[in-house]
């Protein structure tokens, strides 16, 4: 399992150090964007426990990755989905790109790390519409057009430097792939689903460092409240503290 970390190769410990230094669950400011930052940093803990491991679980690395992309952007777990799932990836890829001024993220994929996106991209089998097809569903039957659209998109969006886009039709790629393995679609550690997620996970493993740092970054950009948050005062609830 290649060991690239994006940002000088920050490792979970140093981004939950900071996190803990500078976004303590009860610290003056957004709570809101505390209690993501320490939900989806738990969860990438986790997540590279299993992916920098001697013996790699990425079904497990893959689900946990996404878990803790999850905690940055969902607001309402409960939305249609999708195109509502489509619609939160924008606007959280809008928010954070926003702050990008350095195009950080946009620099990261060009030089380093758009050889994986493309190979996930040119994946049938993590295109929705060609699943549809294959299930019946009618109006589906020109899935290969809309797969080379898609890839269009792609394609054009990088060339113009538009990240929100190249996002976008990437986490439409890789919300098929969380569908097949949460819900219960693939076989743990099968052969033949392997391949996409070698490389859904390795994408996972380079963004979501990427998506958090940028956020502590800049800690006064809003994500938005989480569905589940106590209300203060609840009875017989005493405060998070980190630990």
């Amino acid at each position: 399992m290649p060991d690239f970390r994006p940002l000088g190769k920050p490792t979970f410990k140093e981004i939950d150090d900071r996190r803990r230094e500078e976004f303590p669950y009860e610290k003056d400011g957004d709570p809101d964007l505390n209690l993501r930052l320490r939900r989806s940093v738990s969860w990438l803990g986790r997540a590279e426990e299993f992916y920098y491991s001697d013996r790699p679980d990425l079904d497990l690395a893959f689900t946990c990755y996404w878990i803790a992309f999850n905690a940055l952007y969902d607001k309402d777990p409960y939305l249609p989905q999708p195109p509502a799932a489509k619609d939160a990836f924008g606007k959280f890829f809008e928010t954070v790109i926003g702050y990008d001024d350095e195009r950080t993220i946009f620099n990261e994929i060009w030089q380093n790390f758009s050889g994986p996106i493309w190979v996930l991209l040119n994946n049938q089998f993590v295109f929705e519409p060609f699943w549809k097809h294959h299930n019946g569903v009618a109006g589906f039957e020109n899935w290969q057009g809309r797969f080379e659209q898609s890839k269009s998109t792609a394609t054009r969006a990088l060339a113009e430097g538009n990240i929100k886009d190249v996002l976008c039709v990437l986490f439409e790629r890789l919300y098929v792939l969380r569908k097949q393995v949460v819900h219960g679609n693939s076989t743990w550690s099968g052969g033949r689903g392997n391949d996409q997620l070698r490389d859904s996970a390795n994408i996972m493993a380079f963004l979501l460092p990427l998506f958090i740092t940028l956020i502590m970054d800049n800690w006064k950009m809003d994500l938005g409240k989480p569905y589940y948050r106590l209300p203060a005062g609840v009875p017989g609830v005493s405060p998070i503290k980190d630990n």
